[in-house]
């Protein structure tokens, strides 16, 4: 609608004056009554970071996060480390792109591990030798009325009850 009003105006005052009568803007009225195809975008070529680091530097950084003095701390600790020693490998987050890369990012800390839990069971070899109770709560006993059924005599709370 505010586009046949935009195109009746035009011809009488033009289509700045018309856009504003309106309200709306020019850039998007010609935006979207572009005669000719929106421009098309250059092909982009992927290519190396001139300052990227080589593969075989890459290999070093990599060797050097997962060396048994560093295998179990992060990329940031190792990075502090090294620079204490007075040697720069590579950032931080390339440490971590290139333990990306090869599936090694997350926890690299070594965890416990525990055996499955097993559930108790009570056997007994002879009579009187386990005595047991349940203690899990019972939908069915929650209602007070079902209770006082089940039970022979009715429930005394208490004094005064």
């Amino acid at each position: 609608m505010i586009d046949k009003t935009i195109a009746e105006l035009a011809g009488i005052v033009g289509v700045k004056a018309a856009c504003a009568a309106v309200g709306e803007s020019r850039a998007r009225h010609y935006r979207r009554h572009r005669k000719s195809p929106a421009p098309a975008r250059p092909e982009r070529v992927a290519t190396t970071q001139p300052r990227a680091l080589s593969e075989l530097e890459r290999t070093e950084v990599r060797a050097v996060l997962n060396s048994d003095s560093h295998v179990d701390e992060a990329p940031a600790t190792v990075y502090a480390k090294l620079l204490d020693e007075g040697r720069y490998l590579a950032s931080v987050p390339t440490m971590y792109r290139i333990l990306r890369e090869h599936g090694e990012v997350g926890d690299r800390r070594r965890h416990a591990t525990h055996p499955a839990k097993v559930k108790p069971e009570l056997v007994a070899t002879k009579a009187n030798e386990v005595y047991s109770w349940d203690i899990e709560r019972h939908e069915a006993l929650s209602d007070r009325e079902e209770v006082e059924r089940l039970l022979p005599e009715p429930v005394v709370a208490g004094p005064g009850s």
